[in-house]
């Protein structure tokens, strides 16, 4: 079971990421552009992956680094990048690390974290030296953004999650290949509030032989106040809290915990 979502172990993930409808058509991108347009100074994205949002980043003006612990999805990052206009490749600076400990020679004015990278953080500590670590490369006056799903108890543990569900049904690629997904939740753990998940990829060739790979790693879900806590330890003010990308307020039924932060404080 991966600590940080196994895209650093296989180039696989990092090929079909690109692919998957609901990561193409997930309605953040926009939210994200709008924050990143308004800053107008440098900008990190933790857990850039394959440029999903710091391409169109990039595109729209923004001056913004990438970070992110996977060499396979950086370097699907680099090749989409190469297809992009000159000034666009220079606008993007891409870098490999864990964002527990990295250390960037500049600040930045906005940091985000898209797409439920945060979830990954498994343990306490691990979350602190997060929040911590961004907190030193942030201006004073600087924002955080980040999105977390809200925890829905009954979903997560209903005894039909352990299924395999498909998410994404069979479809062919450019180059003939068919690519279906699956996904289960092995256990959800009340007493460290994880999941371990699983995401299933069944890739056929042309030649009809077909490989499943199996992304496996434990998920950390958060409630609000728990959040609220973290970040106001780590020298962050909670300024804005939505519970979709359409900026509607949160709650009980939202999908998602959208935090909108301002850095405070310097910590240590």
């Amino acid at each position: 079971m991966n600590k940080y979502g196994g895209y650093e172990d296989n180039s696989i993930l990092a090929e079909c990421y690109d692919l998957i409808p609901m990561y193409i058509d997930r309605p953040d991108i926009g939210f994200y552009l709008e924050l990143c347009r308004d800053i107008g100074g440098n900008i990190l994205e933790v857990g850039c992956g394959t440029g999903r949002i710091l391409i169109p980043a990039a595109e729209a003006g923004c001056k913004i680094t990438g970070l992110d612990l996977s060499k396979h999805m950086l370097a699907k990052c680099r090749e989409k990048l190469q297809r992009s206009d000159a000034d666009v490749q220079n606008r993007v600076r891409l870098v490999e690390g864990n964002a527990t400990n990295f250390k960037l020679d500049h600040s930045f004015g906005l940091v985000i974290i898209p797409f439920r990278v945060f979830q990954h953080m498994i343990t306490v500590e691990d979350q602190l030296a997060c929040l911590s670590n961004i907190n030193n490369h942030l201006e004073t006056g600087g924002k955080l953004i980040l999105d977390v799903f809200q925890l829905d108890i009954k979903k997560i543990s209903n005894p039909d999650s352990k299924k395999e569900i498909e998410d994404t049904p069979e479809f062919e690629l450019k180059d003939g290949r068919r690519l279906r997904r699956t996904h289960k939740v092995l256990s959800f753990n009340r007493s460290d509030q994880t999941s371990e998940v699983e995401l299933i990829y069944y890739l056929t060739g042309v030649d009809g032989k077909s490989t499943r790979t199996v992304q496996s790693f434990p998920f950390r879900h958060f409630f609000r106040y728990e959040m609220e806590h973290l970040l106001t330890r780590c020298g962050f003010e909670v300024v804005d809290l939505f519970g979709k990308f359409d900026r509607s307020p949160l709650t009980d039924d939202s999908p998602e915990m959208i935090f909108i932060c301002k850095k405070c404080r310097d910590i240590m």
